[in-house]
């Protein structure tokens, strides 16, 4: 914990220098790429230095408390209750802006959504999937980016990607990932018999260009013409692409747009975040012994969360958390939910951690 803090402040200095140097000052792309993860590191770190401040203002208070000085003691037993106080408030804060190590505080993130068992009724429960998280989106006031998807003839999505912007947007979505299961009706059921489907969620954070940099001989490209159901949105030209990382074997398509151009920078996107999140398993899986919440650790192979609408019931197994607010957390109502989640790996961690001194 301690560490990461650290990391995240010295990481935030350095960003600091970067905005005055002349040869970032004079980089448009890169400046903002610094500008950007200056901003998204400044609360974590500012509060992380007050917080520091506070444990010497603490240390020179008790060492004023067995000083000589009659003045001084009475001085620092008023000071110290306050200041331990202020103390332990800002821990708290801080046990919150980490949580998701050091990717918590990124403001842009890539989400997945795939259907899983159950054919159609699947892919329309993955539509349902990704309009809740449009209307959280618009709730949050975050920025929501369709990059690419693939939909069935009833409406529903096999898959869909979104990029999405936005102060705490990767703290609170980590917690999605994961497997969702749904048991309902089906709009194609005849009898009224309950069907179970499932779809998964992926959410990664999204690296900036100068974290990871990838060029045009680490990827295979190719290109063919766009396809849609039922032959609609059939292009005569090659403007689809499909982008094959060479050292992981990653493959990412995207025929969204009708330019080729802007397909291409939409796969790249993706690419560079899949790759981002597949170091990060890796680093991820070597501190294994060190981790100590699993709730937000986004275990895709795993069921994370059952819809039942017969019940208007949503059940986080993750921490047994069951709210009868179906209707509303679909209609983008998500907080409660996450609040939960976010409130459990906080307190995970203050069992671990306590109070830093």
């Amino acid at each position: 914990m301690r560490q990461l803090l650290e990391d995240n402040l010295a990481r935030f200095t350095q960003l600091e220098q970067q905005l005055v140097d002349p040869e970032v000052l004079s980089n448009s792309p890169r400046l903002a790429a610094v500008a950007r993860e200056h901003g998204s590191l400044a609360k974590l770190a500012n509060k992380y230095r007050r917080f520091k401040e506070l444990n010497r203002e603490i240390t020179d208070a008790r060492e004023m408390l067995i000083g000589s000085d009659a003045d001084m003691r009475e001085l620092a037993g008023l000071e110290l209750p306050t200041l331990i106080e202020e103390r332990e408030s800002l821990w708290n804060e801080l046990l919150g802006l980490t949580l998701g190590g050091a990717d918590a505080n990124r403001t842009r993130c890539v989400m997945e959504i795939r259907a899983g068992t159950g054919g159609d009724e699947a892919a329309l429960f993955a539509r349902s999937l990704y309009e809740m998280y449009k209307y959280h989106a618009g709730i949050k006031r975050w920025k929501m980016e369709l990059l690419d998807h693939s939909t069935t003839e009833l409406g529903g999505f096999k898959e869909i990607t979104l990029a999405l912007e936005g102060e705490g947007v990767y703290r609170e979505l980590q917690y999605e990932s994961g497997g969702h299961r749904v048991q309902r009706v089906p709009q194609t059921e005849t009898q009224g018999r309950i069907h179970t489907s499932a779809a998964t969620v992926a959410v990664m954070p999204e690296p900036e260009d100068v974290e990871v940099n990838i060029k045009s001989e680490d990827y295979r490209l190719d290109k063919f013409c766009a396809s849609g159901p039922g032959g609609q949105h059939v292009n005569k030209t090659e403007s689809a692409v499909r982008l094959t990382h060479l050292e992981t074997g990653i493959v990412v398509q995207c025929q969204d747009e009708k330019s080729q151009h802007k397909n291409l920078a939409k796969a790249l996107r993706v690419l560079k975040t899949r790759v981002y999140e597949a170091k990060r398993q890796i680093e991820d899986q070597k501190r294994a012994d060190e981790r100590r919440t699993l709730v937000g650790s986004g275990d895709r192979s795993q069921r994370i969360r059952t819809y039942n609408f017969p019940e208007n019931r949503v059940t986080d197994h993750r921490i047994g958390l069951t709210l009868y607010k179906l209707d509303q957390i679909l209609a983008g109502n998500l907080q409660p939910v996450t609040d939960a989640l976010v409130d459990y790996d906080r307190q995970q961690l203050r069992d671990a951690f306590g109070t830093d001194d």
